[in-house]
């Protein structure tokens, strides 16, 4: 247990080491990638608040609704892509191409794509019964209405969710590129110690 512990340690210690070595391209790719998927989900959230604030006709509090749909999802795609897709990558956890770019696309089009359209859904409902700016309906007819209010703006946001699982897909790629990259050098390094010893 103590050997494998020391081994894994050894092995991310070697691959932070290689990483500075890329190019600065590759590196920035991987250290701050995530925060591009991350702000693509803030562009939804605020574009996703505005189109519901639209059809409820809610005209006041804009800077009050607008701060959490920007800061929530960016936090939250941050977060979720680097536990799910990153950090498993680079500890040697995540070794199937495959499964990383599956994992990549579905934080895009989840966290990144329709969290922050359900995150704007209940927000601007709260704002539009605050200030009574469009006639909400009973309880009877609240399902219906609310999926009559929505469909339409996710309709809008179709395209958006597409363009985060593509950026998903394509960091995700990128991404486990690079970590192949290092394993690569790992070995070549290893190869070269063994030869030398």
């Amino acid at each position: 247990d103590y050997n494998h512990s020391y081994t894994e340690q050894t092995k991310l210690l070697s691959s932070s080491q290689l990483l500075n070595q890329l190019s600065f391209f590759h590196r920035n790719l991987c250290n701050h990638g995530s925060y591009f998927l991350a702000a693509n989900a803030s562009v939804c959230g605020l574009a996703a608040n505005n189109f519901f604030r639209n059809i409820l006709h809610v005209r006041r509090a804009f800077i009050v609704s607008a701060l959490p749909m920007a800061v929530i999802p960016f936090l939250s795609t941050a977060a979720v892509y680097e536990v799910f897709v990153r950090e498993p990558l680079f500890s040697g956890q995540l070794n199937c191409e495959v499964c990383a770019v599956v994992r990549g696309g579905l934080v895009g089009a989840v966290v990144g794509g329709l969290y922050p359209v359900f995150l704007a859904l209940p927000l601007s409902a709260s704002l539009a019964a605050r200030y009574s700016s469009s006639p909400l309906p009973g309880k009877e007819n609240l399902l219906r209405f609310w999926l009559s209010v929505s469909q339409p703006v996710f309709r809008k946001m179709s395209w958006a969710v597409l363009v985060q699982v593509l950026t998903g897909l394509y960091l995700a790629t990128k991404h486990h590129g690079i970590y192949v990259k290092i394993l690569q050098q790992m070995n070549t390094s290893r190869d070269t110690e063994e030869l030398q010893a």
